[in-house]
């Protein structure tokens, strides 16, 4: 895997060579990929694996017309065959009055920040096999835990590399750990499975191994003897662990792509409240750590921390330039991309502000209420904001949780559900997407 000054070396050699085919414009991205992960069941060591990887992406454009094309065969002999080729394509394309490069004026220019994304550390299988060893093994000392489907951990390292023909250049190399148990509780017709898993840009910063593995062995006995629910109107609450899957929802229906195409349920929502004033939520690519943290998107423009919901309000799309232009609007700096297509666009570290409450005391009202620890499918429409997904949890009952419940369904709309959204004040950053405890009054489940 190249580091990014030589990625950046090879990239100006394929856009050189674009040029020299007759490519009026073209970018290049790198993408290495290596890592190393260890899975262990029942205290034995099951798998270990290494895999590396890397490839290199063109695109060209002759006039409005474009093509992509990538390549593992990172020689200049190679580059030069693909540019070729991608000017070839991109001759025989349809015009797209939308396609081409970023502004020219919008690129990020000067040194890119240090976003500390990088532990030098390169742990041993031996070490990441302990720490799998660990994970499973505090799982299965908790009381009642009778089979494992294992524990894992892992350490990788990802260099990804952009350059332009208008004049853009940047790298950054970023490092991930992982540690993950998995377990099963009770016997015969009653055995419920549950997990826990963390991850960290830093290995010091990972969760310890005993914590994790606790937390799945403890999730899975609180599970056994679930009952079923009558079909009815309830509040739901959902855990920080499946509440953050609503602001997927969201995004997904905020990007350029879903806007243009007129696919999204929020096509026509720019400006308006869609929550509540108490809730704000954050895209903040620059975060120290951040799982997703980037100093620059996937065309060379600089990125900035937003308020994508300000109080409530829906302030602004995510889009990449070609979705920018179509709008009559400017890219916001979400492009992603990998090594074949264009651009789209999404999200980097997200977060829901907490709000004032507890969650004890945003639980303490409900009467009859469903406490969501897991979700299962994905029942969400688009188009419509329907919502409706397969749900486990835990019955709330005058203002405590009480027993568990498994194989529902819970129904809403997702503006509606948007709308009477509350936020308790437990937020934490443990994953790249993260919210507090969330309330949301009016939905439906579907039992027995």
């Amino acid at each position: 895997m190249l580091d990014p000054a030589a990625a950046l070396d090879r990239l100006d050699s394929a856009l050189a060579a674009a040029r020299a085919a007759g490519a009026d414009a073209a970018d290049a991205v790198y993408v290495g990929e290596a890592s190393t992960g260890i899975s262990v069941r029942l205290g034995a060591l099951e798998d270990i694996g290494r895999s590396e990887g890397e490839e290199i992406g063109i695109r060209v454009f002759v006039g409005r017309r474009s093509a992509s094309v990538s390549s593992s065969d990172l020689s200049a002999s190679a580059l030069a065959i693909a540019a070729a080729r991608a000017v070839d394509m991109a001759r025989l394309a349809p015009e797209d009055p939308w396609a081409g490069l970023a502004p020219e004026d919008r690129l990020h220019h000067g040194a890119l920040p240090d976003l500390d994304i990088d532990d030098p550390t390169e742990p041993s299988a031996e070490h990441l096999r302990d720490l799998a060893m660990a994970c499973e093994d505090a799982a299965r000392a908790v009381p009642g835990i009778t089979n494992s489907e294992g524990g894992s951990a892992s350490a990788g390292r990802n260099v990804t590399a952009l350059a332009t023909s208008t004049g853009f250049r940047g790298g950054k190399s970023a490092s991930s750990f992982s540690a993950s148990a998995s377990v099963i509780a009770g016997s015969g017709g009653d055995m419920q499975r549950d997990y826990a898993y963390a991850m960290a840009r830093y290995l010091a910063d990972l969760e310890p191994a005993e914590v994790i593995g606790a937390r799945a062995g403890t999730r899975a006995v609180a599970r056994l003897g679930p009952i079923k629910l009558d079909s009815a109107a309830m509040p739901i609450v959902f855990d920080p662990r499946v509440g953050n899957s609503l602001l997927g929802h969201l995004i997904g229906a905020i990007t350029g792509s879903a806007i243009t195409r007129g696919t999204s349920f929020l096509k026509d929502c720019l400006g308006q409240q869609l929550f509540d004033s108490a809730v704000t939520i954050i895209d903040d690519p620059l975060r120290p750590r951040g799982m997703r943290s980037r100093a620059f998107d996937g065309e060379g423009l600089a990125t900035a921390r937003s308020a994508i919901i300000d109080k409530g309000v829906l302030g602004s799309w995510l889009l990449d330039s070609a979705s920018a232009r179509q709008l009559g609007l400017a890219p916001t700096g979400h492009a992603s991309r990998g090594t074949s297509g264009p651009p789209g666009a999404s999200a980097t570290n997200l977060h829901m502000a907490p709000g004032s409450v507890t969650p004890a005391a945003l639980i303490a009202g409900i009467e009859r209420g469903f406490y969501v620890t897991e979700m299962i499918g994905m029942g969400v429409n688009p188009v419509t904001g329907d919502y409706s997904r397969g749900a486990g949890g835990f019955l709330i009952e005058n203002g405590e949780l009480t027993v568990p419940v498994a194989e529902v369904t819970i129904a809403g709309n997702l503006k509606a559900m948007f709308a009477a959204l509350t936020p308790a004040s437990d937020l934490e950053f443990r994953y790249a997407s993260n919210v507090p405890t969330l309330r949301v009054d009016g939905m439906t489940v579907a039992g027995a």
